[in-house]
C-alpha cells in the first residue's frame, strides 16, 4: 500500500529527476533568467490589476487580507493565487514545528535572505517556494472579532501621526482634508459613522504621502489615498459600499503605463495602508500583549533557594 496519498512525510518537495550539475556560469545563467522571467510576470500583474475597477478592487481585497508584504511579492502572488492569506518558506514550518500536507505546492515568492559580504551582513533577495497556512497541517488562525464603529473610531483618533480637528466651516462637497502647511487634518462634525472613518482614513493617508519637502500635490496623492482608505475598511469588515476605482484606473491609463510607476502606485498604496493598520493594532490591542497564566511557571522553592543572587531588574514593556 502506497500511504503518500494519506501521509506527508513533512519533507520539501523535491525535483521529479536529478538534474546534471551545471557550471558556474550556467548557474548564474539560469538564476537570471529566473529572475527576469519573475519579474517579467509581477510587472504583467501590476499593468492586470489596473485593467479596470473591478481588477483593482479584487487586487485591494486581497491586500486587506493578506498578511503584510512587499509590493513584488503582493503582486506575484496574487497572480498566482488571490486566496492567500499568509505564506512561509518551508524552513520557517519546520522550525515553526509544522509539515506540509500532502501533494501540496509551493508558490513562487521573492525570499528575503541575509548573507555575510566582506564581514558586514547584508540583504538579499532570492527566488523560492513558500506555503499558504492552508497548505500547512496546523491550526487554522483565529480570525480577529469584528469591532464596532465606536471601538474603531477610538482608536483611529488615539494619538494619530497629525492633529485631527473638527472644522465648521468647511467648504461644500469637501467631508475632511489635510492641509499640509500646518500638517493638520481638518474633518466635518456630524457625517455619518461609516463616512467618517472613510474619509479621515483616507486623509491619514494622504499625510502619511507626504514626504514634507514641499513636493505634496493632493492630486497627485489623493487617488493612493483613496485606496488605502479602502484596504483598512475592507480589513476591519467596514462597508465599502460607496468606494468605486474605475476613475483611479482611467488616471494609469487602464495599465498602460510603465510597471515600474504602477507599481509605485501600488507600493505607496501599501505603506499608507499598512502605517493606519498598524496604529489600529496598536490601539486596540493585540492578543499576544495580554497577560496569561504562564504554563511554566518558577515555583516558590526554586526562588528561595537563590538568596543573594542579585535579580535581574525589571525591564520597561516594549
Amino acid at each position: 500500500m502506497d500511504l503518500s496519498k494519506y501521509l506527508s512525510s513533512g519533507a520539501e518537495p523535491a525535483a521529479a529527476e536529478q538534474q546534471p550539475r551545471m557550471s558556474k556560469e550556467e548557474y548564474a545563467a539560469l538564476k537570471k533568467q529566473e529572475r527576469e522571467e519573475v519579474w517579467a510576470e509581477i510587472d504583467a500583474k501590476a499593468q492586470d490589476v489596473f485593467k479596470d475597477g473591478d481588477s483593482l478592487k479584487g487586487f485591494l481585497d486581497f491586500m486587506a487580507q493578506c498578511k503584510p508584504q512587499k509590493t513584488p511579492n503582493l503582486l506575484l502572488l496574487y497572480g498566482q493565487n488571490p486566496e492567500i492569506r499568509q505564506v512561509m518558506t518551508f524552513e520557517k514550518v519546520k522550525e515553526e514545528g509544522y509539515s506540509l500536507r500532502a501533494g501540496v505546492h509551493g508558490y513562487r515568492s521573492l525570499i528575503t535572505q541575509d548573507y555575510e559580504k566582506d564581514g558586514v551582513i547584508m540583504q538579499g533577495t532570492n527566488i523560492g517556494k513558500a506555503y499558504d497556512i492552508s497548505q500547512i497541517r496546523m491550526k487554522p488562525p483565529v480570525p480577529p472579532e469584528p469591532k464596532d464603529m465606536e471601538t474603531l473610531m477610538g482608536a483611529l483618533l488615539t494619538n494619530p501621526d497629525v492633529p485631527i480637528r473638527i472644522e465648521e466651516n468647511l467648504p461644500e462637497k469637501v467631508q475632511a482634508q489635510y492641509i499640509p502647511g500646518q500638517r493638520t487634518i481638518y474633518v466635518r462634525n456630524g457625517m455619518d459613522e461609516n463616512i467618517t472613518f472613510h474619509v479621515l482614513n483616507r486623509e491619514l493617508a494622504c499625510a502619511a504621502l507626504d514626504a514634507r519637502d514641499g513636493s505634496y500635490v493632493r492630486q497627485r496623492e489623493s487617488p493612493k489615498a483613496f485606496c488605502a482608505a479602502y484596504v483598512v475598511a475592507q480589513k476591519y469588515g467596514v462597508d465599502t459600499s460607496g468606494y468605486h476605482f474605475e476613475k483611479i484606473c482611467e488616471r494609469m491609463n487602464n495599465g498602460d503605463k510603465d510597471p515600474k510607476e504602477l507599481r509605485a502606485f501600488i507600493g505607496d498604496i501599501r505603506n499608507a495602508a499598512y502605517g493606519i493598520s498598524n496604529h489600529l493594532k496598536r490601539n486596540l490591542g493585540e492578543q499576544e500583549q495580554e497577560f496569561v497564566a504562564d504554563e511554566f511557571f518558577i515555583s516558590e522553592g526554586s526562588a528561595k533557594s537563590g538568596k543573594g543572587k542579585k535579580q535581574p531588574e525589571k525591564q520597561p514593556e516594549r
